[in-house]
Formats: structure tokens, sequence, C-alpha cells
């Protein structure tokens, strides 16, 4: 018996990518200027280039997105590629882990390995001689070899708040997810509207922990390995936390214009996934760099 194949909907070329590619290579060059320039006390283009390569950024998003959904609207896409996307989606968040498990890698160098060796153990005596005399090794550093003393950020206060918000809005999230599969669209909206807003409250107090880190504690990006990983990692998160917030506002205005049904619904359950790895990725961070 001759098995019948669902028609498999390919696009039309797409000038997005090569605009998505373009806004990263100015976000990358930018950002590291402007991280060059801040630490010299200087003012350049860094901050320019790095503005320019966000904007760009948001307008590929939406202009990506709004090809997505014309798509997906205009009855285009069958269940075969309804499961590449899912494929898709899952090798990318797959991504996101290596991404963030070579940043924690890093971390767990520093800590477990550089620091013992620059401290003298393992058989290694007269290597704190030789390059840090008097060094003890103990984590987190508080001075560097210049002679810079920082003072550690505490796991209390902010760092806690913020780690209640993010797990309350999975929570959120998910009983959003839930209204949707049981077509209850005013939970839908509640909950998925509360999502958005504990995104943004987390954004605005990560800002404010970081004017709290340069004015009050001394732990800036000049504060040797420890500030280096520490505005590493949340950093990078906090990136990820702004396009998550992103996706879920675009998920928002398609759920008001009465998008998805219990049976048709991957672009929300895609941005469901995201949010919690994200989540799940601030838990760790939490421990790892404000607690242990």
């Amino acid at each position: 018996m001759q098995q019948e194949y669902q028609k498999y909907y390919v696009p039309a070329q797409s000038y997005w990518p090569i605009v998505g590619a373009i806004a990263l290579f100015l976000i990358a060059v930018g950002a590291g200027n402007f991280v060059i320039e801040a630490t010299r006390g200087e003012s350049g283009w860094g901050d320019n280039v790095l503005g320019a390569g966000i904007v760009m950024l948001l307008v590929m998003l939406f202009g990506w997105f709004k090809d997505q959904i014309n798509e997906s609207m205009s009855g285009l896409y069958s269940d075969q590629l309804g499961r590449s996307y899912r494929q898709g989606m899952s090798w990318f968040i797959f991504s996101e882990v290596m991404f963030f498990a070579a940043f924690f890698g890093a971390l767990f160098y520093a800590r477990m390995i550089a620091v013992p060796w620059l401290g003298g153990s393992s058989n290694n005596a007269m290597t704190n001689e030789v390059l840090w005399p008097g060094f003890q090794a103990m984590w987190p550093l508080v001075e560097t070899p210049g002679g810079i003393n920082t003072t550690p950020m505490s796991w209390a206060g902010l760092p806690t708040i913020n780690t209640i918000i993010l797990l309350i809005s999975s929570v959120t999230l998910h009983f959003a997810h839930v209204g949707l599969e049981q077509n209850k669209r005013k939970q839908l909206t509640t909950m998925l509207g509360a999502t958005i807003l504990l995104g943004c409250v987390f954004l605005f107090l990560q800002v404010e922990e970081y004017i709290h880190a340069y004015q009050e504690l001394g732990l800036t990006l000049q504060s040797g390995v420890y500030g280096n990983t520490f505005f590493l990692l949340t950093g990078f998160h906090g990136m990820h936390v702004t396009l998550g917030t992103i996706i879920l506002m675009v998920l928002f205005l398609r759920v008001i214009k009465g998008h998805f049904t219990p049976d048709n619904h991957f672009a929300f359950q895609a941005g469901s996934w995201y949010w919690h790895f994200v989540d799940v990725v601030w838990v760790m961070l939490f421990v790892f760099v404000y607690v242990l």
C-alpha cells in the first residue's frame, strides 16, 4: 500500500537571517568596545554600535515573527512541519544549555582548579610565593593582584527576591498554558500578562542590583575573575530573560487577537519551553554564583 505524505511547506528566501547576523555582530563589537571604554573611564563609539545592534535585532525579531505568524495563520503548516519545529526548538534549547555550560565550566575551573593552584595547593607551594606572595585560596576573591578590593554580592536581598519572582513566573506561565489547553481565555490572558509583568520586574531589579554592585560594593568588571564571572553569567542570563520577555509579549498580542487553539499552539509551547529553561538556569546561577 502506497504511503501518502503531507505537503511540506518550504518558505521563500528571507533576508531576516542576514539581518540577525549583522545585528549580533554589531552587538558583539559594540559591547566589547563599550566594556573596554567603561573600564578605562572613556567615552567612545562602543555604546552607539551596541545600541544600533540591539535596535536591528529587535527589528529582525518582530519582522521574522510577523512572517512566521502570517504563514501559520494562512494554514501553510502541516503536521510534518510542526514536528520539524519541535525538533528545531529542542535543538535550540540544547545549544543554549551548552552555552551556559561553558560559562559554568569556566566558573568551576576558576574556583576549583585555578585559585587553589595559585594558593600553592597540590604540591605547588612555590607557586604562591612566586606569583602572588601571601595569597590565600578562597572564594570569592575580593582582591586583585593590582590591589583592587571589592565586596562580594550577598545572596540575600535582591538575588533572593529575583529568584522568587522567576519561580512564580514559571507557575503563572504554567497556568496560562493550562488555560489555553482548556480554552479558558481569561485565565490564559491573566496568567500570561502576570508572567510578562514578573519578567519586567526581574529585569528592573537586576539593573538595581548592578547599580548597587558598582556604586556601593565596588564590584565591577575590574574586580578580577570574581567580577568577570559574576557579570558574565548574570549579564548573559539577563539577556535571555529580555529575549524571553519579548517572546511572551508577542504571544500576548497574539492571544489578544484570538490566535491559538487548544489543539494548535506550538508557538506558545515553544515560548513556554524557553522561559522555563531560563528559570532553571537562574536557579543554578543563584546557587553557584551567589550562595556557594
